[in-house]
């Protein structure tokens, strides 16, 4: 009797208390039961060892600290896969080079599924994001070949050199700046340059308002947005309208040059905005600093691009970007080996990412383990990246080094198996000439929060899954022009 009355004061006082509140009274009260109803669940005898936690208690981990949880879960478990639980979806992480080699090559593993679900970057707001048929996909991947096809490409350069002198002016003559500011902006303009159109591109105003947009996505990414899209939380209703707001920018601007219907554009243009601005942004800002860090691999890429230069002598009244845009695409993709030493180590010691998949086929098995149909896969490329036995002292910035071991993928920077980067052509040829820009027209070097100068870059921070950022004000690189003109 007490029991049935405490319940009936509790249900009066939820009532009572508005909608909000028995809304999220009813949210709370799902995520217990389907927290409780997954750890009941027995696993296979093949299953992966699962860790002992419950489901509700991996979210935030997963999704906030990632790096330091999966170290954890291989470390609690002893073993080189587990699983766990977020919500009713269940994940298995893996490592090794055995499962490394099925993770990249089983065609049941979907990348697409993968990302969507456990990524969450973009809402799936559908008819603007959502229900992308696999034509569709495979014409995305058409139109991002074509804008690295060599005309194209070659006519790129002059103009995101042109952007990058722009950007880089209005940094004045000396001072002191993050990267992740001032480097990521500008490469978020050079992205935009790239695979939109100049109707957008030429408006800083526009670029601007996107580039805010776009970091909303970023900061509006949470648990919650992720695995409960579908529950209007302040962060998801902000997600939205800043999806809306991108999609009605990039729509209205290129309505003129729209076939009637011919919507996948815009929806191409706005994933590979996000998605490319991202990751060349994460890598631009720490090559310049490494080579703000490491002034030896500082001196050798700024020879390098000196050498380039001797063998397109323009007269000495051309500025730095002419300059620098008389190189030939060939020549910036074949004769500058320090620089492709310099990307390829950068992304080795500063791109967190996670590789995820979701198996659509039918179950599987990764290095002996079930992986059952509709289960979602993790490879953390920490995995091989930070492997001590494939890449000893392995924080230590050595675009000189290879790896120790011929094994398969043990090296994932771009991508491993039929899931490689599709823009890094492109990608390639923005950091290169961004960097030559810079290292000729300042010198650099990197200080601590007061301003002082340190023998070392910060690490990379592999819990920050977007930019490896360390954490706010705890670095900048300090510069000064080393030419009168750019």
């Amino acid at each position: 009797m007490p029991f049935s009355v405490g319940l009936q004061a509790a249900s009066v006082a939820l009532l009572s208390a508005g909608f909000p509140v028995v809304f999220t009274s009813a949210i709370i009260i799902l995520l217990v039961i389907i927290s409780i109803t997954s750890s009941l669940q027995k696993d296979a005898a093949d299953a992966p060892a699962r860790l002992p936690i419950n489901s509700l208690f991996a979210i935030i981990p997963f999704f906030r600290r990632r790096f330091d949880f999966l170290n954890w879960g291989f470390e609690v478990t002893g073993k080189s896969s587990f699983q766990f639980d977020l919500l009713r979806n269940n994940v298995i992480v893996v490592s090794g080079e055995s499962a490394r080699q099925t993770f990249f090559s089983a065609k049941g593993l979907d990348l697409t599924e993968g990302f969507k679900i456990l990524s969450g970057a973009i809402p799936m707001v559908r008819g603007v994001t959502s229900d992308l048929q696999t034509r569709r996909i495979s014409l995305i991947h058409k139109r991002l070949a074509a804008v690295q096809k060599n005309e194209q490409l070659s006519m790129l350069i002059p103009v995101m050199l042109e952007d990058s002198r722009r950007m880089m002016e209005t940094w004045g003559n000396s001072g002191s700046f993050d990267p992740f500011d001032n480097v990521y902006e500008l490469i978020f303009q050079l992205t935009v340059r790239s695979l939109s159109c100049a109707e957008i591109s030429d408006d800083p105003c526009v670029v601007s308002r996107l580039k805010k947009l776009y970091d909303t996505l970023d900061v509006g990414t949470t648990p919650a947005t992720v695995l409960l899209p579908w529950f209007p939380t302040p962060a998801m209703i902000r997600k939205v309208w800043a999806t809306k707001e991108i999609y009605d920018i990039v729509n209205d601007t290129l309505q003129m040059l729209l076939d009637s219907g011919d919507e996948k554009l815009v929806v191409f243009i706005m994933g590979l905005l996000i998605a490319g601005a991202r990751a060349t942004g994460t890598t631009a800002c720490w090559m310049l600093t490494f080579l703000g860090g490491h002034p030896e691999w500082r001196d050798k890429a700024k020879t390098e691009v000196e050498g380039l230069l001797a063998s397109y002598p323009l007269a000495s009244s051309e500025s730095l970007t002419s300059q620098l845009a008389s190189i030939s695409l060939e020549t910036w993709e074949a004769q500058t080996p320090v620089l492709d030493s310099i990307i390829r180590e950068t992304l080795r010691v500063a791109q967190p990412h996670t590789a995820m998949r979701r198996n659509l086929g039918p179950e599987m098995h990764i290095d002996g383990q079930l992986v059952p149909s509709g289960a979602y896969v993790v490879y953390p490329f920490s995995d091989v990246h930070l492997n001590s036995e494939i890449y000893p002292d392995p924080w230590k910035f050595n675009p000189d080094r290879q790896p120790e071991t011929k094994a398969a993928y043990s090296y994932v920077g771009w991508g491993g198996g039929t899931t490689t980067c599709l823009g890094q052509r492109l990608a390639r040829v923005e950091l290169k000439i961004v960097t030559a820009l810079f290292l000729l027209g300042f010198n650099h070097c990197v200080v601590d929060g007061s301003g002082k100068a340190v023998p070392q870059p910060p690490l990379p921070n592999w819990n920050d899954i977007l930019l490896c950022r360390p954490p706010r004000g705890s670095f900048s690189l300090s510069y000064e022009r080393s030419t009168a003109a750019l």
